[in-house]
């Protein structure tokens, strides 16, 4: 099994010499194993090797159980550990989606937190060929296209993600992990037949494999490396397509583009219908995708359907806040008109120290406070306490930009400042360029202030010296 992951691994160019893997450990026989292959392969490819476990505050006392486990195999293994948390069934509450879904986008969020932070140079899952083919039915269920039945890409580039065991199935992984006498902690959710994937993997399959293929896993995942291949040509093929036919910018009287804006698309009405439908397709969601927007293929259809009307000068409303209109000549997808973005802006903030913020009329003051006063001076409920000893020297004064997250003192876990910002929770209406102005503090690259909210507990301000924050008006006086 060793050998099929490395021909795997240099197949598809996975790790490169030198990579520092972060491997993510759950304590599971598939994540075992890939830390197990790594640590064998670890001379031969060069690499340094790290495990990271996520907690998902899901299975209680057996969740603990599990971090220990891992946490002594690494420490037996000689390796450094990280560990990180998330409530995820209170995360899936939140944002309305399932328990799956909730911990695969937090550990995700918690993986790249890694990355960014420099603990190594990328990820590896231990997803496995079983994987692969179950996610392939659960697509096909959903009624994907070729991009979906593409599957679990061994290698996500922008995540930093690799997935060396693709290649091998999860009974290979069992049997080679008790030839090494290795154990492996059981995860009790697997068995529940509520989610799909379980029933997926102990119902369907097994009916399948017994019914009408033995070998029913091994073809669902050649079906997605065949889609993928097939993808990665296709994303060529429409992106040479969409440099000649797509043009930023509205249409003029004579069917060429005015004054060119990102916020406006078009491509001529008969270079596109004289296209195969499947590019035809693909075009248009290359359109949806450069203006920020992902469509469904019911809104594809209902886009071409749109294209083909003979009456010109109709609007026609699509999801992701687009609008497409057609002309005499041409298809043209815009943005919906919103205010004009705020200009990003940041500041210095020595400690102690202020700083005017134009943008906003207003100034902030770091002012170092004494223990006692912090108690008994400046009650928490009305002034921005920080500890003193948990910040950098210099902070940084920011307006809050696209995937800030904060994590305010009366939540379980951090929030997209952008959901924080909405109606009803800074006790007024904003207006949008005070809504894009929004200020926050950072410190060594996390945020820990942010107007109007709680401070983080990890930041409070504690028995030692501390920091207010002070909002000040353009005269420097305190608000």
């Amino acid at each position: 099994m060793v050998g099929k992951v490395l021909a795997y691994i240099r197949e598809r160019r996975l790790i490169q010499p030198g990579d520092r893997i972060i491997t993510a450990v759950s304590g599971g026989a598939d994540s075992v194993a890939l830390l197990r292959v790594l640590i064998e392969l670890r001379p031969e490819l060069a690499i340094g090797i790290s495990v990271a476990h996520f907690n998902h505050k899901i299975r209680g006392p057996e969740a603990e159980s599990d971090e220990e486990f891992v946490r002594a195999l690494t420490r037996q293994l000689e390796l450094e550990f990280h560990s990180g948390s998330g409530d995820v069934p209170a995360y899936a509450r939140e944002q309305k989606m399932s328990l799956e879904a909730a911990a695969r986008e937090l550990r995700q969020q918690w993986f790249a937190g890694l990355i960014r932070q420099s603990r190594g140079d990328r990820i590896a899952t231990a997803h496995t060929l079983d994987d692969q083919a179950e996610t392939v039915l659960m697509r096909v269920f959903r009624g994907a296209g070729s991009r979906g039945l593409a599957g679990i890409a061994p290698w996500q580039k922008e995540k930093s993600l690799v997935r060396p065991m693709l290649c091998v199935a999860r009974s290979e992984v069992e049997a080679w992990l008790k030839s090494l006498g290795q154990p492996w902690r059981e995860d009790s959710t697997n068995r529940d037949l509520h989610h799909t994937r379980n029933r997926i993997r102990h119902e369907l399959l097994p009916a399948l494999q017994r019914n009408y293929n033995p070998a029913i896993r091994q073809t669902l995942a050649d079906l997605a490396e065949i889609a993928r291949a097939e993808e990665d040509y296709w994303n060529t093929t429409t992106a040479d397509l969409a440099a000649r036919l797509i043009r930023a910018g509205k249409p003029s009287r004579s069917g060429r583009s005015g004054a060119t804006a990102d916020s406006v698309l078009a491509v001529e009405l008969s270079a596109l219908l004289s296209l195969p439908l499947a590019l035809q397709r693909r075009l248009l969601r290359s359109i949806a995708e450069r203006l920020g927007a992902a469509l469904e293929f019911t809104h594809i259809h209902e886009l071409l359907e749109f294209a083909q009307q003979k009456k010109p000068g109709k609007t026609l409303e699509l999801p992701g806040g687009l609008a497409a209109t057609r002309t005499l000549r041409e298809l043209q997808i815009s943005r919906r008109p919103h205010a004009p973005a705020a200009r990003d802006y940041c500041y210095l903030l020595s400690v102690p120290g202020e700083v005017s913020i134009p943008e906003l009329g207003l100034g902030l003051r770091a002012q170092l406070v004494s223990p006692a006063d912090a108690l008994s001076r400046y009650n928490s409920a009305h002034y921005q306490l920080l500890d003193r000893a948990s910040l950098a020297p210099e902070l940084k004064v920011r307006n809050w930009r696209a995937g800030d997250r904060y994590f305010p003192a009366h939540t379980r876990y951090p929030k997209k400042v952008k959901e924080l910002l909405q109606p009803g929770r800074v006790g007024h209406e904003l207006l949008p360029q005070e809504r894009a102005c929004w200020p926050v503090i950072e410190s060594a690259g996390e945020i820990v202030w942010m107007r109007g909210f709680p401070v983080p507990r990890a930041f409070a301000a504690k028995s030692g010296e501390a920091v207010l924050i002070e909002e000040l008006t353009t005269n420097g006086a305190g608000l």
